[in-house]
């Protein structure tokens, strides 16, 4: 079985390198950024394209090969791949990271937290010429645990991926793949975040900041507000019974005597951890957050 992958980020290296212990691919394809992926290509001498794959290079790059591909895998690649060059692709599967069709697109995982979602999960899907929508031949559902955090997520995925992976390689091999259209009508799609996407609005439900600041925690850039002009990026909030008039305004700091305490429209929070710590002696008693 002639396995060709295009992958990028940890997950990718992690999963490619569990990978090896079976097979050794044809070709990896990568991003110029994924240093470590770049390195294991050169280790086990596995030809590599490194760069945009659009515009005809990966095509050409694939057209080269000696040796081609029976199944392409695609393990968290950062882009999308053109429509001429998905013609041309033989048996193509992409792994992604929600349970299809829930959450198309970029980082589902942190969506699914903001969400407030129970499950995710890893979707193994055909590629085709728009974004998550091939059919589904395989699934496997996480859950999601209250207090778990978007880099949390990120740990079962380390752990899962691997062998989800080779199972749906052994199933390819041995004939066994189902491919079910996905029910469109069900699809909902969520686009890139950027680290300004992460301001924390002080008038939503404290629920929703919640989930906001956990799933934006780090590694990821944060969750994020502001006191007299200064940033502030929060990576942990909890919630607190401290009370307050209805007429305070939201994003009062109620209190700081251990943690800082702010009102929200339905109750308090307590801020647990502050990443940029300077900034803590700017957050008095009285101050309010800006929304």
């Amino acid at each position: 079985m002639n396995i060709g992958v295009i992958t990028s980020g940890n997950l990718g290296y992690q999963v490619t390198k569990e990978l090896l212990n079976n097979y050794t691919p044809v070709f990896l394809a990568i991003d110029i950024r994924s240093e470590s992926l770049i390195k294991l290509a050169r280790e086990f001498d596995i030809p590599a394209f490194i760069g945009n794959p659009r515009n005809g290079m990966l095509l050409a790059f694939l057209n080269s090969l000696e040796i081609k591909p029976d199944i392409i895998l695609s393990i968290n690649y950062l882009f999308l791949l053109d429509e001429e060059l998905v013609d041309r692709l033989p048996v193509s599967i992409n792994f992604h990271g929600s349970l299809l069709p829930k959450y198309r697109g970029r980082t589902p995982h942190v969506w699914a937290i903001i969400n407030n979602e129970k499950k995710t999960g890893v979707t193994a899907h055909l590629i085709d010429k728009n974004c998550d929508t091939g059919a589904i031949v395989k699934q496997r559902e996480i859950n999601i645990h209250p207090s778990e955090t978007g880099a949390d997520i990120l740990k079962k995925f380390n752990a899962i991926y691997p062998n989800f992976v080779k199972e749906v390689i052994k199933d390819h091999i041995n004939d066994q793949l189902e491919p079910i259209p996905q029910d469109h009508s069900k699809a909902t799609y969520f686009g890139k975040r950027t680290p300004e996407d992460g301001e924390i609005n002080w008038n939503w439900q404290r629920e929703r900041i919640y989930n906001w600041v956990r799933a934006q925690a780090a590694p990821y850039p944060g969750a994020y507000t502001f006191i007299n002009n200064k940033k502030v990026i929060i990576d942990k909030v909890v919630f607190s019974d401290a009370g307050f008039s209805n007429e305070d305004p939201n994003g009062l700091i109620l209190d700081i005597e251990s943690f800082p305490v702010v009102k929200c429209p339905n109750g308090a929070i307590q801020i647990n951890i502050i990443r940029n710590k300077e900034v803590n002696n700017c957050i008095k008693k009285g101050m309010v957050f800006q929304s």
